[in-house]
């Protein structure tokens, strides 16, 4: 079958076709939006190892690390050991709009870049926190969390920027300098997050576990080293094709996640690139900051062990 139309050398195929139920979107809109926020979302792929959430016709979505072998030799890449699947996956760097109207034709959705640069594997430019509001549509608790975030940043005279995660929280990140290890990083995450539950336990808090948070705003701080988060302005696999999309610290109580779509995105950007335009520059984490992090147990490890002591106390019937 014949292409619809060629962009940059890439042939696009199949372009009025739905995306999937409930996307509200054809592919020639998916491709059409990537197309119209390339000079934006680039920056934020390039010479990042790429995964990416496809979703073919008729099939369940899947995300996508080790590139196909149809791949178009173009497509720059670069090779990494998986510990988790004990082989080389071979990268995409989005680093060009070929790359990325060739990623949109393949019906990629979500666009989720390392924290590291290829070849800069020892080095996370980013401390992130993810903000993972409880069940339910209402967006206030999230602002609030977002609020005491950035008091705890500001009290260690630290700065970030935020921006919807496209789904129903948020995501903060804070440029770091190259003197900063992964694992200071990590440990500097985890002492923002607890500080900022210090500051109102009643609106957030650090329980990994589900079930402990109480209807309390999640502070995520295992966003560090290998794990990867969603780039500002990709379109996440939902229904309306929501975007991750910058928003001024100030003006998060006037904005909804759902105002962020494929189609809304676009115009309310004009020529402007607020993720860029309001990104600080990369900051040293203060020592004590590390410090009091190195304290702080591991999330996940602490869940896991906490998670066999109650199996384990069910099964002894205590």
């Amino acid at each position: 079958m014949g292409a619809d139309e060629e962009r940059d050398g890439v042939a696009l195929t199949n372009l009025d076709q739905p995306l999937f139920e409930g996307a509200e979107a054809t592919k020639r809109e998916l491709v059409d939006y990537l197309d119209a926020v390339r000079d934006r979302i680039i920056p934020v792929l390039r010479d990042r190892p790429l995964s990416v959430i496809r979703i073919l016709r008729g099939q369940d979505a899947f995300m996508q690390k080790n590139l196909p072998k149809y791949t178009p030799e173009w497509v720059e890449t670069v090779e990494r050991w998986a510990d988790a699947s004990k082989r080389e996956v071979r990268y995409a760097l989005c680093n060009g709009r070929r790359t990325l109207l060739w990623f949109g034709n393949q019906r990629a959705i979500e666009y989720h870049p390392a924290l590291m640069r290829a070849g800069q594997w020892h080095h996370v430019t980013d401390l992130i926190l993810d903000l993972d509001p409880p069940e339910g549509d209402d967006f206030g608790p999230v602002v609030a969390a977002a609020a005491l975030v950035r008091r705890a940043l500001a009290d260690a005279g630290l700065a970030g920027a935020v921006k919807t995660s496209g789904s129903k929280g948020v995501h903060i990140f804070v440029p770091v300098d190259e003197s900063v290890s992964i694992e200071d990083v990590a440990a500097a995450t985890r002492a923002l997050a607890a500080r900022a539950e210090r500051l109102d336990p009643a609106i957030a808090t650090t329980a990994f576990i589900k079930e402990d948070r109480a209807g309390k705003v999640f502070l995520d701080s295992t966003r560090a080293g290998g794990a990867t988060v969603v780039a500002a302005y990709s379109p996440r696999l939902r229904p309306g094709l929501p975007v991750s999309f910058p928003v001024a610290w100030d003006e998060l109580d006037r904005v909804k996640p759902a105002d962020f779509t494929i189609h809304t995105a676009v115009g309310l950007l004009g020529d402007a690139d607020p993720w860029a335009e309001r990104m600080p520059a990369p900051q040293r984490l203060p020592d004590e900051l590390v410090a009091e992090g190195h304290t702080i147990p591991i999330a996940r490890v602490q869940a896991m062990h906490e998670g066999k002591r109650r199996a384990r106390a069910r099964r002894d019937g205590v």
